[in-house]
């Protein structure tokens, strides 16, 4: 097994999920360098990690590194410049989410891994734990019936100290509120399990921050199961939670955590006078306990590089966070249902998540 050349985009404050990762993974990967607009902070990092060599610069870097892999951990309007000249550069991408600032830029993207055969994948560490893995198992097979009624709640608590950085709250920066930052992790494995959606209703409101973007939202959302579910993005909650609940025919599954989970976080329940024997057991099959983190997503990663194919969470598979979080914007602006597939070019959250021109800020 070769040792893949990997370099680290921003060593901001996700940088040590990342770096943790990277380490349980010893071997399989070789962190070369780090690159951050703040020099002292990457040098600060390397120094601390043993990483040989900082730039300030990505394209000096990627010049002279010539890396296999690049993780990407910069803020959201950031991506998509430096994931393409990262694939045009020969390297397979791990960026944080959200991916992109719109449907728009992740065709964009998709043509640029289409052009140099080079993938990206999203962090989603919330789908690689063991329990998250073993309930998408049972959905395929059917080993609980078919999924009916969800429930999927991010309350965080974020106070206005949280928005003093200087991309954060902001339409051009920060891409959008909870919504589109926070609760897209849980959100996606909602989708994920639930199976693909075919239409949102939703509202957002800014109650009580000092910012552009959202600090609440809520959704309705029907799947093309017939399930349907409910969503909450919050950052005014001070009893913080993360909270996903799936009523199957048979069994309830429920997960309730704030940040990462184990196989303690999840539950299993089944009705008092119908008590399923086939599908106890079918949850009881559940042995591995391997808790949700960037390394084992990294992990799949690697092993796809090794492969040469598509890693997880990329493609089509991760454009439909995407295209949600995007149809929940546009049904809460326009007071309407949006359904799966309405938003194309032309539309104007195709190009940005609040409909509007996205303007970057100058620096």
């Amino acid at each position: 097994m070769t040792s893949v050349r990997t370099v680290i985009i921003g060593t901001g404050n996700s940088v040590g999920n990342h770096l943790s990762a990277i380490k349980k993974l010893g071997d399989r990967v070789n962190l070369v360098a780090a690159v951050d607009l703040d020099a002292a902070r990457v040098q600060a990092v390397c120094a601390e990690n043993d990483i040989p060599r900082w730039y300030a610069d990505t394209s000096t870097m990627l010049a002279t590194e010539q890396p296999e892999l690049v993780c990407i951990i910069t803020p959201p309007a950031t991506h998509k410049a430096l994931i393409i000249e990262c694939l045009e550069a020969g390297a397979w991408v791990y960026c944080e989410k959200p991916l992109c600032a719109s449907l728009a830029e992740y065709d964009e993207i998709a043509a640029a891994e289409d052009r140099t055969g080079c993938y990206v994948s999203t962090v989603f560490q919330w789908r690689f734990g063991s329990a998250a893995k073993h309930v998408k198992r049972l959905v395929e097979q059917n080993g609980l019936g078919r999924p009916l009624v969800g429930v999927c709640n991010t309350l965080w608590y974020r106070d206005q100290d949280y928005y003093r950085a200087p991309w954060r709250g902001k339409w051009a920066t920060e891409i959008g509120g909870p919504t589109a930052t926070l609760g897209i992790h849980l959100m996606d494995l909602f989708l994920w399990l639930m199976g693909d959606w075919s239409e949102v209703r939703a509202m957002t409101g800014t109650l009580d921050r000092s910012i552009e973007v959202e600090d609440v939202s809520m959704a309705l959302a029907r799947f093309e199961n017939g399930a349907m579910g409910s969503i909450v993005n919050s950052v005014l909650s001070p009893r913080q939670e993360s909270y996903l609940r799936l009523d199957f025919q048979q069994a309830t599954v429920e997960v309730s955590t704030l940040y990462r989970y184990n196989n303690d976080h999840w539950s299993f329940t089944m009705p008092d006078k119908a008590v399923n024997p086939t599908a106890a057991a079918n949850w009881q099959a559940l042995t591995d306990n391997i808790p949700s983190g960037h390394d084992v997503q990294l992990g799949e990663i690697l092993d796809s590089m090794a492969r040469g194919e598509r890693p997880p969470v990329s493609g089509d598979d991760a454009r439909r966070i995407l295209e949600f979080i995007a149809s929940l914007y546009k049904s809460a602006q326009s007071g309407l249902p949006v359904h799966h597939g309405d938003i194309r070019p032309g539309d104007p959250f195709y190009y940005a998540m609040n409909g509007a021109p996205l303007v970057m800020e100058q620096p």
